[in-house]
Order: C-alpha cells, then sequence, then structure tokens
C-alpha cells in the first residue's frame, strides 16, 4: 500500500498490468492506421496508383478503443485507488493496552506513589473502549487483570495496590515489560498500547531496553510515566526519568511524568490504527473505490457486444 496523506493506492503493483495494455492499444492504433497492412506489402508508388484509379478502398477498421478501455479501467480498479475513512471502525478485538505499575520499594515508599495511581487511572480512561490489563511487579511480575473493557475492576484494583502487593524485592521492569507483550500476544492484539508507570529504577538496564526494541518490533507501543520521588537521601534513590525517556523512544511510544500524564493519554485515546496500517487490515481503514471503477468498466465492456457490419 502506497499512502499520499489521505489518498492511497492499496494494490499499486497493479499499475505495471497498465503497460501491456499501453502497448498493444498502440500498435493496434498504428495497424489500422496502415491498410490492414497493405502498405507494408505493396511498393508505395504503386500502391498511390492504384489509389488514384480507384481499385484501393480502405475498409473501415475500428481502433481497438472499447478493450483497451475496459482493460485499463480494470487494472485502475484493481490498484485500489482509496481515501482514508472518515469513520473509522472501532478495532475492540485488536486494540488494547496493559497498564505496567512499579511497586517496588523505591516508588512505594518514595513519597508520589499517590500520583503514580492517579496516572495510571487517567491512562485507563483514556483507553476508553479499548481492553485493558493491569501488571504490576518489584522483583518479579504479575498479572493483576486481564484485558478486560469494563474498567470498574481495575480501577478499584489500582486504588488498593501498596508496598505489600508484590513481595518480590527489587525492580525488574523487563519482566514485566515481556509479560506485558506476552498478554497482548496471547490474546491477538494486533494494535497494543504498554504504558509504563514507574521511578526509573531498573529502567538503564541493557535487558530493559532490548525489551522496548522487542515490543515496537510487534507493533505495539511502549509509553513511560516518570513517577518522581518526593524523598530522597539515605537509601532512597532520586530516580531515574533520563532513562525512561529512552525506553518510550525505543518503544515507539511517548514520555509524560506522573504529575502531568495527558500527554500519554493523548496517545492512548486516539488508538494505535496506525500499526493496523502495516498489515492485512490496512484497508479496513479506507473507502476503496476500486469497485466504482469496475462498474464503468462495464460501459466500453458493451460496446464490445457489437455486431460487425
Amino acid at each position: 500500500m502506497v499512502t499520499f496523506d489521505t489518498f492511497a493506492l492499496l494494490r499499486p503493483l497493479w499499475f505495471v498490468a497498465l503497460l501491456p495494455v499501453i502497448a498493444i492499444t498502440v500498435l493496434k492504433a498504428r495497424h489500422a492506421s496502415q491498410l490492414g497492412g497493405w502498405s507494408n506489402a505493396i511498393d508505395a508508388h504503386l500502391l498511390a496508383a492504384l489509389q488514384r484509379l480507384g481499385r484501393v478502398v480502405p475498409g473501415v477498421t475500428r481502433p481497438a478503443i472499447a478493450p483497451a478501455a475496459v482493460a485499463g479501467l480494470l487494472a485502475l480498479a484493481l490498484t485500489g485507488p482509496a481515501t482514508r475513512s472518515g469513520d473509522l471502525p472501532s478495532f475492540q478485538n485488536l486494540e488494547g493496552v496493559v497498564i505496567v505499575m512499579d511497586l517496588s520499594r523505591s516508588l512505594t515508599e518514595g513519597g508520589g506513589f499517590d500520583n503514580a495511581q492517579a496516572a495510571a487511572e487517567h491512562v485507563l480512561r483514556s483507553a476508553g473502549s479499548r481492553p485493558s490489563g493491569l501488571i504490576v511487579y518489584a522483583g518479579e511480575a504479575y498479572s493483576a487483570s486481564a484485558l478486560s473493557r469494563d474498567p470498574g475492576p481495575l480501577e478499584r484494583t489500582i486504588a488498593t495496590l501498596d508496598g505489600t502487593t508484590v513481595p518480590d524485592s527489587g525492580s525488574r521492569p523487563d519482566r514485566a515489560l515481556e509479560l506485558a507483550r506476552e498478554t497482548l500476544a496471547e490474546a491477538k492484539v494486533i494494535a497494543g498500547d504498554i504504558v509504563l508507570v514507574s521511578d526509573g529504577g531498573g529502567a538503564a538496564a541493557a535487558a530493559t531496553l532490548v525489551e522496548a526494541k522487542a515490543i515496537a518490533a510487534t507493533g505495539t507501543r511502549l509509553s513511560t510515566l516518570f513517577v518522581a520521588p518526593r524523598i530522597t537521601g539515605g537509601d532512597h534513590p532520586v530516580g531515574d526519568e533520563a532513562a525512561l525517556r529512552r525506553l518510550s523512544d525505543a518503544g515507539g511510544g511517548t514520555f509524560a511524568t506522573a504529575d502531568d500524564p495527558s500527554g500519554v493519554g493523548v496517545i492512548i485515546g486516539s488508538g494505535n490504527a496506525a500499526a493496523l496500517t502495516e498489515g492485512p487490515l490496512a484497508s479496513l481503514l479506507f473507502q476503496d473505490y476500486g469497485r466504482i471503477l469496475l462498474a464503468f468498466s462495464l460501459i466500453p465492456a458493451v460496446l464490445l457486444f457489437r455486431r460487425g457490419t
């Protein structure tokens, strides 16, 4: 498929079929202008003399306009000229959102956990009718909620999260992102979004960056929300905002802070239909006018059934 802003050709390779149509039409037109080939078989001066004597009466050779028009319109129809539909279909079974919540000690005890919960709820509301799920992690990752279009239970789950929800100490966002990717794959989600809500602990690890790139390779976007800790010093880390920015860049998503998650909320609300345009469902996003050209090809096709005289 080739797109030009709102216009697209769904099957542009069919333009190749126009080349033999044009070539055959030109050859037939040249042949029609040569007295059925007699001008090549007789010397020019002899043909001119016969014409002056009235011994050469050219027949009426109809140019191959009708078959050329039919073939040309068929080829154009098969290229799939289309415009982007103003009323996009809802891909409720193909789009999904997974929120990944960091419940490590650095975040839950850093003073910004209420912001993290509010940001996660904002993402959930932005998802609208898209199925949404929740994964929580610290030293290990767990699925807290399967994908569902009912946000009520998930909102209540987010509100009850705390530092004791995940018993494993540490911070392994790579395992949580891997679980999120597998969750979307098992649900047959084509255009997915994963949102990581974290203070950046473990985000700088090579394994986490590798997982972000693996997510992007599947057509899913990875966005990140940075939760700035309010308590620093001692054994409380300051957070790693830069690492989360790198993850969102590698994952093809966007970065925002938990204080202002609207940037992530906007792309979640818009869906991830761009991923669908790369696959076999792309034609569902466009209004194909090829069938109209097929109907017009019937007009010159009628001329093919004329009786000769």
